[in-house]
């Protein structure tokens, strides 16, 4: 299934899980002050998927309003997450939660997980002992899983071999705004998930704090990049939004071109040979 927005790019859609998705930019629901203004930033983000925390108590205000209401299922592909879960077994009961609430909306994202497993409600780092037996339990029970895990290379490379439809790396702690901390990181993360498999996708989620930060993860070669925080609680998060929809394609568009090599002193623009020269006295 393709899905697409009014989006229009030179970048080009990537696939997850046999999905192709017009966005690279995934967004997420939450923090934000209202839903009018959520509504707003996930338009101007040019967003093809939303992550949605399906727990009961983050789906309803104080209003008794429902954030679902608020989501044009027609246009977004829902991409349930696990967020607050501090054990394999809680993340495993809330994804199916969100597979029977999309699979009763008829969003395509109900096959599909944003597995967070927890190890503290401190740093918010995942527990890769709980991530990977999530994962696992996950993929047997059909479920596509785009599995949120620390910069540990090692701990990236067994989550794919576990069966994640996709790996996402944090670029630092979940809303902490730091941006990728450890590009070698990342560098190493790619290199060793790509290798003999070049589609394999390879999306930064958390840490996001500006444009910068999304056009630093897209220069190093990810693929997509995950955030909430920098939009949501940005002064002005629609104009950020949009922001980050067109720094992820500035950072996609110079990871295509190749940027030129750092050099220690200056090159000039213009050959030397050639130019005019000036005789005092003549």
């Amino acid at each position: 299934m393709t899905t697409s927005t009014t989006q229009d790019t030179l970048v080009a859609p990537f696939t997850i899980a046999g999905r192709t998705l017009a966005s690279r930019l995934i967004v997420g629901t939450g923090k934000y002050a209202d839903f009018p203004t959520m509504q707003a930033a996930l338009d101007a983000s040019g967003a093809s998927v939303v992550t949605v925390a399906v727990r009961r108590e983050r789906l309803y205000n104080d209003k008794g309003q429902s954030l679902l209401d608020f989501i044009d299922l027609d246009r977004y592909t829902v991409l349930p997450n696990t967020a607050g879960c501090f054990n394999a077994e809680d993340a495993v009961r809330v994804a199916r939660l969100g597979r029977d609430i999309l699979e009763q909306l008829h969003n395509p994202g109900a096959d599909w997980v944003k597995l967070e497993v927890l190890a503290d409600k401190k740093t918010l780092l995942p527990d890769p002992v709980g991530t990977l037996e999530a994962t696992r339990e996950l993929v047997k029970d059909g479920f596509k899983v785009l599995c949120y895990t620390s910069d540990d290379p090692v701990m990236a490379v067994k989550i794919k071999e576990a069966g994640a439809s996709s790996v996402m790396p944090a670029g630092s702690p979940i809303g902490s705004g730091q941006g990728v901390l450890n590009p070698n990181a990342i560098r190493i993360i790619l290199e060793l998930l790509k290798a003999g498999d070049e589609s394999y996708p390879v999306i930064v989620d958390a840490g996001v704090g500006t444009a910068s930060d999304v056009t630093i993860a897209m220069e190093l070669g990810a693929d997509g990049v995950l955030l909430n925080t920098g939009i949501a609680h940005a002064k002005d998060p629609v104009k950020m939004a949009h922001a980050m929809r067109h720094a992820l394609e500035a950072g996609r568009l110079a990871y295509q071109s190749g940027r030129i090599p750092k050099k220690l002193y200056a090159t000039a623009s213009s050959p030397w040979t050639g130019v005019i020269s000036y005789i005092p006295g003549e």
